[in-house]
């Protein structure tokens, strides 16, 4: 770790952060600051390479309408994208799980969460172990049937049962979620509907867990370059 990040603050020592959608752009950087402030991170991705520059991203019903044999060939490169990242982050001295999630799917969101809790039970046990202390961590599960809306509440309610007093939920918005853009007009709604999510959980996690949202404008991360890489899209938005 450099001279300069050895000067951050250390806001988040003992907290556990879990990012989704987290091995590049925005998410990947969100990751590696709450590491660098302390934090126990866990970053996930469903998704492997690199978009072809000036590709519009490939939407979850494209995707999921895939062959059996193209899924399992992506999974493989999902697992290289999460790996790179935790790779990269290492090389700046920064420890994390990586771990692969697409969170349309339920078992790889339980196992998300599961992975999660599982490592600082065991980071808690070595500790205990290096004070001469002999205890047996154990992760226990309970099922949740509820009835679940979205792909983000389902998230959230995965890993509610292990949110502790003083926890908090940070959504990623746009400003496109204010005024959606003719060209991109469903990713703007999808951003306009979680400003609504936001407050909703706000009221409802009260007041033991923050819900908050950042709504960012245009970042110029791959996702973006069909954005920021096209002189007429980017004239138009």
């Amino acid at each position: 770790m450099d001279s300069k990040s050895s000067k951050i603050g250390r806001r988040f020592e003992g907290k556990v952060a879990i990012v989704t959608a987290s091995t590049q752009g925005i998410g990947f950087s969100i990751a590696q600051r709450l590491a660098l402030e302390g934090a126990s991170v866990v970053i996930s991705s469903r998704r492997q390479g690199k978009r072809r520059k000036g590709t519009v991203p490939v939407s979850c019903e494209e995707e999921m309408s895939q062959d059996l044999e193209t899924f399992k060939e992506q999974s493989l490169r999902f697992e290289r994208n999460v790996d790179e990242a935790v790779k990269k982050l290492k090389q700046q001295g920064i420890e994390v799980l990586g771990v692969v999630c697409h969170v349309s799917n339920a078992q790889q969101r339980k196992s998300l969460v599961e992975q999660t809790v599982q490592r600082n039970v065991d980071e808690a046990v070595k500790k205990l172990k290096q004070q001469g202390i002999e205890v047996l961590g154990v992760v226990c599960h309970v099922s949740n049937a509820q009835q679940r809306k979205s792909l983000v509440e389902q998230t959230v309610q995965d890993a509610s049962p292990h949110l502790t007093k003083g926890s908090s939920i940070v959504f990623i918005s746009s400003l496109s979620a204010y005024q959606p853009p003719s060209s991109m007009a469903m990713y703007g709604v999808t951003k306009t509907a979680l400003l609504g999510l936001t407050k909703a959980l706000a009221t409802e996690m009260a007041p033991h867990t923050r819900v908050n949202c950042v709504a960012p404008g245009t970042v110029p991360t791959h996702f973006a370059s069909f954005i920021t890489e096209n002189d007429t899209i980017a004239g138009i938005i």
